[in-house]
């Protein structure tokens, strides 16, 4: 038997947290769906049979699906940020995430359908803003807040001035 983790991200579904880990596992590396938990009798949010919990990796972080009903929604407080090394890896994941029902935000930051915030950060940003001539993180930091999706060509022109 596979212990639980000392430590498990419980994130909050209305109904649908197979399908959200079955994307993440599709979507993302080390991720992947593992126990499925059916509920034993009937319970506000659902019937006994239902899928009550999801056992999953998102990019080697555990997580569990709670399909708990509507009475909670996600919001920007919560978010996973994933560091990306280039272009295609940020478009791919930015892409995959708006794509499939989800909404794009500012700054790199995107909702996935089921209204779950990600930070997809270029490495190159992450640089460029920490750059120790204030001057040029200042620049990549000002280009960056008009952005959407994250365009690395463009923080490094910035930060080159």
């Amino acid at each position: 038997m596979k212990m639980v983790p000392k430590n498990t991200i419980c994130l909050w579904y209305e109904g649908a947290a197979l399908d959200a880990a079955r994307f993440y596992a599709e979507t993302f590396p080390d991720s992947a769906v593992g126990k499925v938990l059916h509920a034993p009798g009937d319970y506000p949010a659902g019937k006994q049979g239902d899928v009550l919990t999801v056992e999953f990796t998102v990019i080697g972080i555990p997580c569990l699906g709670l399909n708990g009903g509507p009475a909670f929604k996600h919001n920007e407080s919560f978010s996973f940020q994933v560091a990306t090394d280039d272009q295609a890896e940020t478009d791919r994941l930015w892409n995959a995430i708006v794509g499939n029902g989800g909404q794009e935000s500012a700054c790199g930051w995107c909702k996935d359908k089921w209204g779950l915030s990600w930070q997809i950060t270029p490495r190159a940003l992450t640089d460029a803003i920490a750059d120790p001539d204030r001057a040029a993180a200042k620049r990549a930091f000002e280009a960056m807040m008009q952005m959407r999706k994250i365009d690395i060509a463009a923080i490094e022109a910035a930060r080159r001035g």
